[in-house]
């Protein structure tokens, strides 16, 4: 299994648009230390699966029948964006698997175009290709999954953003499943009161807690960035910050 983080940034992006803190100055510099909205790309064998649809240009990244699917994890404007354009396509039907939010965004549900969504329930696994993957219910503003991915008698790999912290069930779900692989939101420094998405603090806790053997930390705002570069806090060996570009075989 591959794992391509198209995306690693929180909502607005590094650099955010006029703000002159060190890590969005450095990211004017250097693009390598730029962050698009937060998505992946998994791969196995020939499968293909899209992990949000939050980056604009989507519909020029992938080919028509590139994408075996998208999977999204909730339906805020960073994560879905792309598909606005690529909805108009003229090519074969997309699976697009969501949590079951009624609201979704905007006009997405009444004018899908080539999007296929279909409404997954919490902990209920769905297999596209050799993946079998199982929506796990996070903790956020609008209703949201991460997913795990796993290989028969493979590593499997757990994706979770947008969230604070994770519910029990989901907890002890990811305990038992024991992933190889982890990224998580990890949008703030350390703070008291995390606003809708894990600290520097909860994330490692959230971490710690599941187990993986391997993890990184995604979905970082430039106020993360910015601590990090006048701090450098250290890491345990086995969790990364996760960089646009990166790519991960488990």
């Amino acid at each position: 299994m591959r794992i391509t983080f198209l995306g690693t940034g929180a909502a607005g992006g590094i650099p955010l648009f006029g703000c002159e803190c060190a890590a969005c100055t450095t990211a004017r510099k250097n693009p390598a230390f730029a962050r698009e909205p937060c998505s992946a790309l998994i791969e196995s064998g020939a499968t293909r699966i899209l992990i949000d649809g939050g980056l604009m240009d989507l519909h020029k990244r992938f080919a028509p029948g590139e994408l075996d699917a998208i999977v999204l994890t909730h339906f805020h404007p960073d994560h879905v964006q792309g598909l606005f354009h690529l909805r108009w396509g003229k090519a074969p039907s997309i699976p697009v698997f969501i949590p079951p939010d009624p609201e979704g965004c905007a006009d997405l549900f009444r004018h899908p175009g080539i999007l296929n969504f279909r409404p997954q329930k919490a902990f209920s696994a769905f297999q596209i290709g050799p993946l079998k993957i199982t929506p796990v219910p996070l903790i956020h503003s609008k209703p949201t999954f991460g997913y795990v991915f796993e290989l028969l008698n493979g590593p499997a790999f757990a994706y979770l953003t947008d969230t604070r912290g994770l519910p029990r069930e989901s907890r002890s779900f990811l305990q038992t499943v024991k992933p190889a692989g982890l990224a998580i939101d990890c949008s703030f420094p350390p703070c008291d009161q995390p606003r809708g998405h894990n600290d520097w603090t909860l994330a490692l806790d959230c971490i710690d807690a599941v187990g993986p053997d391997r993890a990184w930390l995604i979905h970082l705002s430039h106020e993360l960035d910015n601590w990090r570069l006048s701090t450098n806090p250290e890491l345990p060996a086995t969790i990364g910050i996760a960089h646009d570009g990166d790519r991960v075989d488990l």
